[in-house]
């Protein structure tokens, strides 16, 4: 997704990084940078999976080292540069060229036999810490978008994916930038599998396991047609049937066991220097704030008070009554695929200073409150 390259007093360069391939064994990453309406309108004009002509690009030799620490390792030795005054991005109109190379997303960028198993993963645990790897699983389920504030007020949002395969019945898997996201709502649990490139794991201390992560490196292929992907298929759908998935998430049991045995008691200024202290980090920080509310809404508009999400991908619900996830396999909402509830900002307070735009939302928002989100006749 666009990122703030440079700013000045002048103007702002944002940059927007893709990979494109046209044959099983070639694959290129693009550099897009300019304005922010160029490079917003640049990105918003694809998504992953679709076909793409791209004309008249600068092609430049790519700094391996440097490149390919943020960006999918690819087998060219170069990369193509994309200039909003000389280069052009537009869609592949042409049915036969777009079958060709459609075929090409249900093949892993990767050697299909080179991933570890999950239960590789687990058992090796921190000794492959920070590693970047492959794996290949199955998605057992899709979990709710959650929102977030960063340190410097930027609203962010981030995605679990649990996984499983014929060694582990459950592994976290989380996204934080929409694309990735957004690819997530087109899986269907325990029929869809995937193989991840480039995934990054790490050992989790609060949850006391270990988890994956995706970021700029990553390429997901799903539903890969390989012999592997297909007899883990094959073991999904009968453990399925039989069911194996049936029991409560392990993951998720142990998560509440967790939650109840957070100690650790941070002021709000403790709180603002780990936040600091953790920016670019994926790491989360639990714990216990004494503060009191000091700033509350609750005479707004009830538009910012309570919101409607996609019960499918949790995506907001636009005001014309469509969700505003462009690849929701939900299609048209109807009143049983909409979920309601409060979700606003709060400000919290203490000796040591105040957290701005803390998010309250869903139950806990209800249970502090004390009331809950009604609907009658299509009023709130």
């Amino acid at each position: 997704e666009p990122k703030l390259l440079s700013k000045s007093n002048l103007r702002r360069i944002y940059t927007f990084t893709f990979t494109i391939r046209d044959s099983p064994s070639c694959f290129i990453n693009v550099v897009s940078w300019g304005r922010e309406e160029y490079i917003r309108g640049l990105s918003n004009s694809f998504r992953i999976g679709d076909c793409v002509v791209i004309e008249n690009p600068l092609v430049q030799p790519k700094d391996s080292e440097k490149e390919e620490r943020f960006s999918p390792s690819t087998s060219s030795s170069y990369r193509l540069l994309v200039s909003e005054n000389f280069s052009t991005v537009r869609s592949c109109c042409n049915p036969e060229i777009e079958t060709k190379l459609l075929s090409l997303l249900h093949l892993p960028i990767k050697d299909p036999q080179d991933y570890y198993s999950l239960g590789d993963i687990v058992h090796n645990g921190q000794s492959l810490n920070g590693n970047f790897i492959n794996i290949l699983a199955a998605v057992r389920s899709v979990g709710e978008l959650k929102y977030f504030t960063t340190a410097d007020r930027r609203k962010g949002q981030r995605c679990e994916i649990k996984l499983f395969d014929e060694t582990v019945p459950s592994f976290l898997m989380v996204c934080w930038d929409n694309e990735s996201m957004q690819l997530a709502q087109t899986w269907i649990p325990r029929e869809t599998v995937l193989f991840i490139a480039d995934v990054r794991v790490n050992y989790d201390g609060f949850r006391n396991c270990m988890t994956s992560t995706v970021n700029s490196k990553t390429i997901i292929t799903t539903n890969p047609d390989t012999k592997e992907a297909n007899l883990l298929f094959s073991f999904a759908k009968e453990y399925t049937e039989i069911g194996g998935l049936d029991d409560d998430d392990p993951e998720q049991a142990n998560e509440v066991i967790n939650l109840h045995s957070i100690v650790d008691v941070f002021t709000v200024q403790q709180i603002k220097n780990k936040a600091k202290d953790n920016v670019g980090k994926s790491d989360l920080i639990y714990g216990i704030v004494y503060a009191y509310i000091t700033l509350l809404h609750i005479d707004s508009d009830v538009s910012k008070l309570i919101r409607s999400r996609c019960a499918r991908c949790k995506y907001m619900i636009g005001t014309s009554g469509e969700c505003t996830n462009t690849s929701c396999p939900d299609g048209s909402m109807n009143s049983t695929s909409i979920i309601t509830s409060f979700d606003f900002w709060v400000d919290l307070s203490d000796h040591t200073g105040t957290l701005q735009s803390c998010n309250l939302v869903g139950s806990t928002a209800e249970k502090t409150l004390g009331y809950t989100v009604r609907i009658s006749n299509g009023i709130w």
